[in-house]
């Protein structure tokens, strides 16, 4: 199983920690290519940074996806995902579906616990967007200016496990989901420290890929999934022509 993993970021290292914690999660024999994007922002905390992300992951899934039995969009908030999901003939997942998915399973109410005040709005539209409002026993984050991005668990470990029994404690989470590419990994090395499950959206996006390859479903012909209606186009790369058809 080859699994294509795109970082919608424009930080290398973010994609090595994504790349790490991938290949930890993959079964045995899975083959993990993590690309990173070409254009846009270090990390992604808004909706308008969330949509230049698509775009970008769109590209980079446009120009490599041939040969490959699954993508995963590697950020969380998922930019892209839904539209992905259009046009490719093989499954997509997402860090932030993925996640809240596990969190379901795992409990009836999950709080989120992420790496900037200012992913809020972000992230709450995208809970609604999944119709787990209900389901979201609240929002924590940090509240001062990254220095560096890829260091983040290093720096601020001990503050993110603080903020995620608080919401255990004080919110009445049944799961902590940690929220962004930055804390890939940190899952595991943190959930003897909590007293409810802590899931990781990485981790799992990959293991929820690899069960879509292996139910082997059809690409949806019909309804809103459905491949786009080919029209007329203009400046687009020649990868995303191909991608969507041309006219």
């Amino acid at each position: 199983m080859k699994l294509l993993v795109v970082n919608p970021n424009i930080s290398t290292g973010v994609t090595e920690l994504i790349r790490a914690e991938a290949l930890r999660s993959a079964s045995e024999g899975t083959e993990i290519t993590a690309l990173t994007a070409d254009f846009g922002v270090a990390y992604i905390e808004t909706r308008f940074e969330a949509m230049i992300g698509a775009y970008a992951t769109a590209e980079q899934v446009a120009a490599n996806v041939a040969g490959y039995d699954a993508v995963v969009v590697a950020a969380f908030g998922d930019p892209g995902l839904a539209a992905l999901r259009e046009v490719l003939h093989v499954p997509v997942t997402g860090m932030t579906e993925a996640s809240l998915a596990c969190a379901c399973q795992l409990g009836s109410r999950f709080s989120i616990v992420s790496i900037s005040a200012r992913m809020r709005g972000w992230y709450l539209d995208t809970v609604h967007a999944y119709y787990l409002s209900g389901r979201l026993a609240s929002f924590r984050s940090l509240n001062e200016p990254l220095k560096d991005v890829v260091s983040v668990q290093a720096q601020q470990g001990e503050r993110l496990i603080e903020l995620a029994n608080q919401c255990v404690r004080e919110d009445g989470a049944d799961v902590i989901v940690l929220a962004g590419a930055p804390l890939a990994g940190l899952a595991r090395t943190i959930k003897h420290l909590l007293p409810v499950p802590v899931v990781d959206g990485v981790s799992s996006a990959i293991q929820q890929a690899e069960m879509l390859v292996r139910l082997g479903v059809e690409k949806a012909k019909e309804g809103s999934y459905a491949p786009p209606p080919q029209k007329s186009n203009k400046g687009l790369s020649l990868s995303m022509k191909a991608l969507i058809g041309t006219k």
